[in-house]
């Protein structure tokens, strides 16, 4: 019976933990891009909060409108629901699409990214920026307080919407990203930037985030970058367990 109750209680908690996170879309000039929105706890719809966006990765990518979350959804829950009162809004892109425009060429298990051979955004970075532009209309959020953040290609993402929308972002964790190298003077000195990194990264290499961070600090950027020794791709794992994380966000302020 003992076994019973709290085999009851675990599903209940586990389904107030997912009903946090609530489906939503956003259609624009036909093109739909699905995404999960978290309100903060005990949400007061007469105040305005903080906007954190959040990227997945290229595994996550499609149109259930739950895959994104597979990485980072604890962590979100854990740190932007009470503890630091956030809304959170997690988009997905489409299968065969990317957030940030790059270059992909793979031959047999080698694979190299290119970034800034075009400034024309894919549609789903074009989509999700109409998303984040009709949030910061909404009188819902706090503008001096908007962040993003990401993982893998959403890290790519993350480091492309901030020279795309160099005024509006305070503060940046990309995660196991990188890009283009040309565009950091754009937001260098308005977004303050923690990179993340495994030192053994086989899918996305360690060089990316490096070469930015030398080349953000070189420009005055508010910068900082943690390398996870020994770690191969999945170095979000280690980030979201960076208990200085959300508050390092929630420190800077427009």
């Amino acid at each position: 019976m003992k076994r019973h109750l709290f085999t009851f209680i675990l599903l209940i908690c586990s389904v107030s933990l997912f009903s946090q996170f609530h489906s939503a879309s956003f259609m624009v000039n036909g093109y739909n891009l699905p995404y999960q929105v978290m309100f903060p706890g005990n949400y007061d719809e007469t105040k305005q909060y903080p906007l954190l966006i959040f990227l997945h990765g290229a595994g996550e990518r499609g149109s259930d409108n739950e895959k994104q979350l597979t990485h980072g959804r604890q962590f979100l829950i854990d740190n932007f629901y009470s503890q630091n009162p956030a809304i959170v809004i997690a988009p997905q892109c489409p299968e065969n699409s990317y957030w940030a425009g790059i270059v992909r060429h793979q031959i047999g298990d080698k694979m190299t990214i290119t970034f800034g051979m075009t400034d024309r955004p894919t549609e789903p970075m074009q989509t999700l920026m109409s998303l984040i532009q009709n949030w910061l209309s909404s009188g819902k959020v706090d503008t001096s307080r908007v962040y993003v953040g990401g993982l893998s290609m959403g890290g790519m993402g993350t480091l492309e919407l901030l020279w795309r929308m160099p005024q509006v972002f305070v503060a940046a964790f990309p995660i196991c990203g990188g890009g283009d190298l040309s565009k950091l003077p754009v937001y260098a000195k308005n977004t303050a930037v923690w990179l993340f990194h495994g030192d053994s990264d086989s899918v996305v290499p360690v060089e990316n985030s490096r070469s930015i961070y030398t080349e953000l600090k070189r420009l005055g950027c508010d910068v900082e970058y943690t390398e996870y020794k020994g770690v191969n791709h999945n170095s979000w794992d280690n980030t979201f367990k960076e208990t200085q994380l959300a508050p390092w966000l929630f420190n800077h302020q427009r």
